[in-house]
């Protein structure tokens, strides 16, 4: 493998041989659109389509351009690969080869071997930079994370945000490093044996620096709208190649090993065939039909299609589908929280829960408190374990709260503990929110650095999120007490606190964590690879009892937890205990068939080849 890498998109600057670089941008026949570079607006002729190209000589890497509509508006490139400063500002002319790949030879990691860790790059460490950040890679394996997952880099306004309003997608943010940080970041990962992904927005872009509704109109439907604003165009060629290209640059021209995409319930592409998801789908798999990428979705509706399997069992589009069901139904029992979709758990959350376990998705095309009159998802059983990604934390569960209070903050240690084994030792893909493996109690709120009317717009319409709930029923003065978000001390409050490792609590879970992961290398990876579906079976599910059975390849997992505050009877499970919560709790299940409260035992039974008789 070569140790350079480079993309060619359709879009934005492109290096050519002969010392040339390609500009090229897509926009509507009746605005004027100039490149400036170097002191000069140059003209160039748009094709019937509403491309305009330049291709310049002598142009070198650092060089700064912007492009110049109607005469006035100075805009950055929408594909920019750089950024001289803010979002507003200009472009920079980038060379892909400037970095030298030392570890050419890297192949990911195999899916069912996936632990996520999802993090945040400018608040996993006190610099928030991608240099900083390599720093803790060594921390991360050795604790037993595979795969990290960072979530969005792409330019957004300011110097400080979750990601999510983003706007140039293809930048990473200038406030996190250079995309070399970036790709040394990547590179060092891989030297260590992680996977990397990345979360990426095709649903909207953010609300400032955005200019693509200035010059090319038709890149949205202004009669449809999303929670962001008007509906993204998908089916326009030049359209749907800016996302579909954006995909295929970042594994290629960084070498990541997959991507997860971000609330992809709200892409919506009826009208083509096949559709953006699909399409993407479709593009990496040929693209790189020997290259494991891993491809996760974020999903509202609980459906399955993108995630189905072939014959063999085989991936086909994309490897699994984030899976809320479980992280719901699992914080409603651990809290006892049943506002906003937590209603939704309420009601038999100790089938629910098995069910999550059991077969992935809790709601398949049953009605929610909310009234869904056709309900919400499709059965999910006949999916493998593997095809669904569980936590019990997340930017969004955490940060969506008013204060981003975590888990530790909200329920006993016993029952966080519990739920984390659960996490950790059943056959789903699992993922862990920086700092949760040590038991962080600094908030991951949300954050941003708008100015001016934006920021107020902001302000208040995060403070009328939560005007229904019982915490607030004070009216104007206890909204005043949630957090201001384009505040720095928010963002500077949520900044991980690594002194907490050390502390005596922070040790104690950060070695459960590790062990719950030596347990799962050891004694449930080496069984994923080929377990189909219909695996799951749930054995008991009551008073707090859950107890679920998984048929994998070659061995029956068990796994029977209390989450209940009293002592509850179970059902005897069989075979090698890998894992117990304490002593008390296995011996008490074998000898009395009762297990202690916030308690979970999981054992491996050996499954005999079944002989195959030929007619």
């Amino acid at each position: 493998m070569s140790a350079t890498r480079k993309f060619d998109t359709s879009w934005g600057a492109v290096l050519l041989p002969d010392n040339q670089v390609r500009f090229r941008i897509w926009g509507s026949l009746e605005k004027s659109i100039k490149l400036r570079i170097k002191g000069q607006d140059l003209e160039s002729t748009p094709d019937q389509e509403g491309w305009r190209e330049w291709v310049l000589e002598g142009i070198l890497p650092g060089t700064s351009y912007s492009y110049v509509i109607d005469g006035e508006l100075e805009c950055p490139d929408p594909v920019a690969r750089a950024q001289h400063g803010a979002v507003n500002g200009p472009s920079v002319v980038v060379d892909p080869g400037k970095y030298q790949w030392r570890h050419t030879d890297w192949q990911a990691r195999p899916w069912e071997e996936t632990v996520y860790y999802e993090l945040h790059v400018g608040t996993f460490t006190p610099q928030g930079t991608f240099a900083s950040a390599a720093e803790k890679l060594e921390y991360l394996r050795d604790l037993g994370i595979t795969t990290i997952e960072i979530m969005p880099v792409g330019q957004f306004a300011g110097e400080r945000g979750w990601g999510y309003d983003g706007v140039l997608i293809y930048a990473p943010h200038t406030a996190y490093g250079t995309p070399e940080d970036m790709k040394a970041f990547i590179d060092a990962a891989h030297g260590l044996g992680l996977n990397v992904v990345l979360d990426v927005i095709y649903n909207h872009f953010g609300p400032e620096g955005n200019y693509l509704p200035t010059y090319a109109p038709d890149f949205f439907h202004p009669e449809r709208h999303t929670p962001w604003g008007a509906a993204i165009a998908y089916e326009k060629e030049p359209v749907r190649e800016f996302f579909i290209e954006n995909a295929l640059y970042w594994l290629e021209e960084y070498n990541l090993d997959g991507l997860r995409l971000d609330a992809v319930d709200h892409i919506r592409d009826e009208a083509s065939d096949p559709e953006l998801l699909v399409e993407i789908g479709q593009r990496i798999r040929q693209r790189w039909p020997d290259r494991r990428i891993h491809l996760t979705t974020e999903d509202n509706r609980n459906i399955t299609s993108l995630h189905e399997r072939d014959e063999d069992g085989r991936i086909k589009l994309y490897s699994g589908e984030w899976n809320d069901d479980f992280h719901n139904v699992a914080h409603m029992i651990a809290t006892g929280e049943s506002e906003s979709y937590y209603a939704d758990f309420v009601e038999r959350h100790w089938w629910k829960m098995a069910r999550a376990l059991a077969e992935g998705f809790v709601y398949q095309g049953e009605p929610t408190t909310a009234g869904e009159q056709e309900g919400r998802g499709v059965p999910s059983g006949h999916l493998p374990p593997t095809a669904f990604v569980d936590f019990i934390q997340n930017h969004d569960q955490v940060g969506n709260r008013a204060f981003g209070e975590r888990l530790t903050d909200l329920a006993e240690a016993s029952m966080v503990e519990t739920l984390l084994a659960m996490l950790l030792l059943s056959p789903h893909i699992p993922l862990l929110f920086m700092g949760e493996e040590w038991g962080e109690t600094r908030p991951f709120t949300f954050f941003t650095d708008f100015h001016g009317e934006l920021a107020d717009a902001v302000r208040e319409g995060r403070r009328k999120e939560f005007a229904g709930f019982e915490a607030f029923s004070g009216g104007e003065e206890s909204l005043k007490n949630v957090p201001d978000p384009n505040a720095e001390s928010t963002f500077q409050a949520c900044k991980l606190n690594w002194a907490a490792v050390e502390s005596g609590d922070g040790q104690d879970r950060l070695e459960l964590v590790r062990q719950l992961l030596q347990r799962r290398r050891e004694h449930i990876i080496p069984l994923l690879a080929d377990t189909r579906g219909y695996a799951g079976k749930i054995e008991q599910a009551e008073d707090g009892l859950v107890s679920v059975s998984w048929r994998l390849n070659g061995a029956v997992l068990h796994m029977a937890a209390n989450l209940d505050n009293n002592l509850r009877p179970a059902r005897a499970i069989s075979g090698m205990v890998i894992y117990a919560s304490s002593e008390e709790a296995s011996r008490s299940l074998a000898e009395s068939g009762e297990l202690p409260p916030h308690n979970i035992v999981v054992a491996l039974q050996d499954e005999p080849q079944r002989m195959i008789v030929l007619p």
